[in-house]
């Protein structure tokens, strides 16, 4: 049975690639709507990138509608030097033509999910959590219609991309992915510790720009744009690829491995703000909260976003 989901997200090329992928799955999913949050660049600047790639996959039948411009508590923390003053850099988008939807990204997560028998829709979580702890926070009820919350986000054996010990999604806003993480949903977590498993090697862009469809291009591009901060800070190869594995996990889930653990998000400290404590080992009595995938099938992987980019125009 095809899945329902809701993708917030901050795009940012991974995000972007991500939605590709989901667009590309029409056999496994149905995408509800996107719903635009500020995180790695402003939030003029993700909804119009949303709406940029709906129009290169073809698919401006799809809803777009602008959630939160800022954290819950926090002032916003963005990473244009990773994804360059649009957000997209990389490609050449034309300026999106098809309308933002009027109503507040949090109140279309409300509604949906109200509207929802038990257990139908699933959110995809792509960037800073702050629509959906606002939604869970004024409509609690919600939860009823949640089949699955999976988010990329957060690390343990990694370490942080943003700070020594914080992923970047997580930090941006950690009073909203604590609230996430305590909502007692079934929640599916995508962190460092696989996606920097998850390279995007020069074989695996050439896959891409070789699809030879205005998407797999687009999507190489934009990869190959991003890719140069992350090649310069670790030495590696290749640059992760973070946000597709939340849609890939979706489609098949047999690419990752994990297990059901607790994890909890670290508020107060200076030092380690957004950090996620995750108890992988089971060292303390918290209850299980996520399943916290720890490996990928690189090749599995790849293969799988080739081939569903290939169906895109």
């Amino acid at each position: 049975m095809r899945r329902k989901i809701i993708i917030d997200t901050d795009p940012g090329q991974d995000d972007g690639v991500a939605i590709l992928l989901a667009l590309g799955s029409p056999a496994e999913i149905e995408v509800l709507g996107l719903v635009a949050v500020a995180g790695n660049v402003p939030l003029a600047r993700t909804e119009s990138n949303a709406r940029k790639l709906l129009e290169v996959a073809g698919r401006t039948d799809i809803p777009v509608f602008a959630g939160c411009p800022r954290p819950m508590l926090r002032p916003l923390v963005t990473a244009e030097h990773i994804h360059g003053e649009t957000g997209l850099d990389g490609p050449s988008f034309d300026d999106p033509t098809m309308p933002l939807q009027q109503q507040h990204g949090v109140d279309f997560i409300i509604d949906a999910l109200r509207a929802a028998a038990d257990a139908e829709i699933t959110l995809c979580c792509l960037g800073p959590m702050t629509d959906l702890a606002l939604a869970l926070v004024k409509a609690p009820d919600i939860t009823r219609g949640i089949r699955e919350i999976v988010l990329m986000g957060g690390a343990h054996f990694e370490g942080g991309n943003i700070t020594p010990s914080a992923e970047f999604n997580v930090y941006v806003d950690p009073e909203a992915a604590d609230i996430v993480l305590r909502c007692g949903c079934s929640i599916t977590m995508l962190p460092l510790d696989v996606t920097h498993t998850v390279l995007s090697t020069e074989e695996r862009l050439g896959r891409l720009a070789a699809i030879g469809n205005r998407c797999g291009i687009a999507a190489a591009e934009m990869l190959r744009f991003s890719e140069r901060f992350d090649l310069a800070r670790y030495g590696w190869s290749a640059a992760p690829l973070h946000d597709p594995n939340v849609i890939a996990y979706l489609i098949d889930p047999s690419l990752y491995t994990g297990r059901t653990i607790n994890v909890t998000v670290e508020l107060a400290s200076e030092l380690s703000r957004g950090m996620t404590i995750v108890d992988y080992w089971s060292v303390t009595d918290r209850a299980a909260n996520v399943q916290y995938m720890r490996s990928a099938n690189v090749d599995g992987f790849y293969d799988l976003l080739v081939e569903r980019l290939a169906v895109l125009p």
